[in-house]
């Protein structure tokens, strides 16, 4: 994957880290030298990701739409590996197809939620610990329907953009104690996502890859090399920013 060690020392909390890109960015802050949390409503399959990732990582049960449950993973954090340098918020709920019309509350709460509330609860535990430790990085995993609109996705499209400006918000507000808050966007990715809506991966690149001028979906691990550069010092530069890793989808 890789042989930079730009995360050595590192400890990383990834919010929704059971699969798709939450579980890419796992791997590759362990490849990396980071020790991370894997941070996840459905706490088995997130078990098995920190087993097979070995000694550096950890798992605890997560829901992000609790606050007593999103401090209770940022002090496992703390308390697992002695400090907090990074916070990935990647947890989104299954998103509802549907107009604003079509649209019932109880779907669009549970989007905004897990997407956007969920970022908002992390932050306000693990930024305080980041700060404590000297200063870090947080990632909110955000999509190019921040940027451009897709049909019958309100909710998610309310969340990813409500995720890109809390980023910039929180890098105004925490700049002075070196926490660095940026968003990263995907184009379309190679997770179980896209399963919901395709047969198979080949069938997803067909229907979605034109899309992108790079005519293909993502795979997972394009996207958890961005992260690890913007929770690395090589992105020390950076923040308020929303970094598109689209393919080049949102400048069509």
């Amino acid at each position: 994957m890789t042989d930079m060690k730009r995360l050595e020392s590192k400890v990383i909390l990834i919010a929704g880290a059971a699969s798709g890109i939450g579980a890419a960015i796992a791997r590759r802050c362990i490849a990396e030298g980071a020790s991370i949390v894997c941070a996840d409503y459905d706490l088995e399959p997130a078990t098995k990701l920190a087993e097979a990732l070995g000694p550096s990582a950890a798992a605890c049960q997560c829901d992000v739409t609790k606050a007593p449950s999103a401090e209770a993973a940022v002090d496992f954090a703390g308390q697992r590996f002695g400090r907090l340098d990074g916070l990935v918020h990647n947890a989104a709920a299954p998103s509802t197809s549907a107009t604003v019309v079509d649209l019932d509350e109880s779907a669009w709460r549970h989007e905004i939620d897990v997407g956007l509330t969920g970022a908002f609860l992390m932050s306000k535990f693990a930024v305080p610990l980041i700060a404590a430790g000297g200063g870090g990085s947080v990632v909110f995993i955000g999509s190019q329907f921040a940027r451009v609109a897709t049909t019958r996705a309100v909710a998610y499209c309310a969340a990813k953009a409500g995720l890109v400006h809390l980023a910039k918000a929180m890098a105004v507000d925490h700049a002075a104690e070196k926490v660095r808050v940026n968003s990263l966007s995907p184009g379309a990715v190679a997770t179980t996502r896209l399963l919901r809506r395709f047969a198979d991966f080949d069938a997803a690149n067909a229907g979605l890859g034109p899309a992108h001028l790079l005519g293909r979906i993502a795979d997972p691990e394009e996207i958890a090399a961005a992260a690890a550069f913007l929770l690395s010092a090589d992105a020390s530069f950076v923040t308020g920013s929303d970094m598109l890793v689209d393919g080049g989808y949102a400048t069509r």
